[in-house]
């Protein structure tokens, strides 16, 4: 059994005026929303039990039937807040599926995910400059590194990389923490001290990346679910465009098969 808990409680600034009522998963794509999209996957996968996690408008996430539980003090905190609001309804009794509110992709990305074994799973795109080129002018720039040991274990990432070999593949936003691992994952969260900074951050604003990262240098076993694209993510109204105005032309699907 896995639960899925679906980070959705940010506005998205990046997407206004789309965001200007809505919250940030409610963005459509070809007539569908993020949300919808990400969910009728899991459910696809048989992951029923999926549990949305919402601030700004999280209104209108409940008004469609979403199971919702409230940071809320979203306006000031970040992904890992979020994710630890839900920690009353995380267990030992089943796989934990974290999904950004702002990524779709396809049900074999997710398999892949769901069929690794290991303490922490990442999705992790190994063709990441296909998606990167065609959203941004310097890929670089935008991208963050990652490191792989022989055997698949990711051993950094979430730094600024300083050139295309410290990018082994690209964090997509989904994460897999093994069942028996969830107690330890929720103390684990507990035990940081609240008083240091993390990558620049304060405890409260720590990127998901960051606290990957602290498992990572605690000897946690993380490894990668390796895909190739299947997946995007939607952080800006020109990704969306770009998105939509290949999927018009019949293009997207070397990117990602929206089953439409």
């Amino acid at each position: 059994m896995t639960k899925a808990i679906i980070l959705a409680a940010g506005q998205g600034t990046r997407l206004r005026p789309i965001t200007n009522d809505k919250p940030k998963c409610l963005t459509p794509l070809n007539g569908k929303s993020l949300l919808a999209r990400q969910t009728e996957v899991l459910k696809e996968a048989g992951i029923n039990d999926i549990q949305v996690i919402g601030g700004y408008r999280m209104d209108q996430i409940q008004n469609l039937g979403y199971s919702c539980i409230e940071n809320p003090d979203y306006a000031s905190t970040n992904m890992v807040t979020t994710l630890f609001c839900a920690r009353g309804v995380m267990n030992d009794s089943e796989d934990l599926l974290i999904g950004y509110g702002d990524i779709i992709y396809q049900r074999n990305n997710l398999e892949a995910l769901l069929n690794t074994e290991a303490e922490i799973a990442l999705m992790i795109d190994k063709d990441w400059r296909q998606l990167w080129e065609l959203r941004l002018d310097n890929p670089l720039e935008d991208a963050e590194t990652l490191k792989l040991s022989e055997t698949g274990s990711v051993l950094e990432l979430g730094k600024k990389p300083k050139s295309y070999a410290d990018i082994e593949g690209q964090y997509t936003g989904l994460i897999k923490i093994r069942k028996d691992k969830v107690n330890e994952f929720i103390q684990f969260y507990d035990d940081l001290n609240q008083e240091n900074f993390y990558d620049g951050q304060d405890f409260f604003n720590m990127y998901m990346t960051s606290f990957l990262q602290q498992l990572i240098d605690a000897n946690w076993e993380v490894k990668a679910a390796v895909v190739s694209n299947g997946w995007l993510e939607i952080d800006s109204v020109s990704d969306l465009e770009t998105y939509q105005e290949l999927e018009d032309k019949g293009q997207l699907k070397p990117y990602c098969d929206l089953g439409d």
